[in-house]
């Protein structure tokens, strides 16, 4: 057993006053999740996870703050532990890296949060809501 260190994103924009989050799946697959990866050598946390919601997902942006916490999760018998942040999404591709086996999909909060029940993010997405809630009132 190792641990290795991941970064993670919920990718949000504001769109008429609300704000979405987006979540992605493999194709053909129920759960829904959020874009995360490892840490690369060399690559900050931050940077890895703008890397992963670019190939995941097909969306650029900036991360929002500080993170959001982490969570641990074990594949391949190691213990993951990603750290998660909110990215404000700027743009977002037609066709990006995975989009042949993921899709993506846009999302109220409560829907996404919905969605993810079950899911390891799950414990953090309180906090997100609420820093989303006062983005949105901006």
């Amino acid at each position: 057993m190792g641990a290795r260190d991941q970064a993670g994103v919920i990718p949000f924009r504001r769109k008429r006053g609300a704000v979405e989050i987006c979540l992605i799946r493999s194709k053909g697959q129920r759960k829904w999740k959020i874009p995360k990866g490892f840490v690369d050598p060399g690559e900050t946390p931050p940077q890895a996870a703008l890397k992963e919601a670019r190939e995941e997902a097909g969306l650029r942006g900036r991360i929002f703050g500080t993170p959001l916490g982490s969570y641990k999760y074990t594949k391949w018998a190691l213990t993951l532990t990603v750290t998660v942040y909110l990215m404000e999404v700027t743009a977002q591709e037609d066709e990006w890296e995975e989009s042949k086996f993921r899709e993506r999909s846009w999302n109220s909060v409560k829907d996404a949060v919905a969605l993810l029940k079950k899911h390891p993010v799950e414990k953090l997405l309180d906090q997100a809501s609420t820093k989303l809630e006062k983005i949105k009132r901006r």
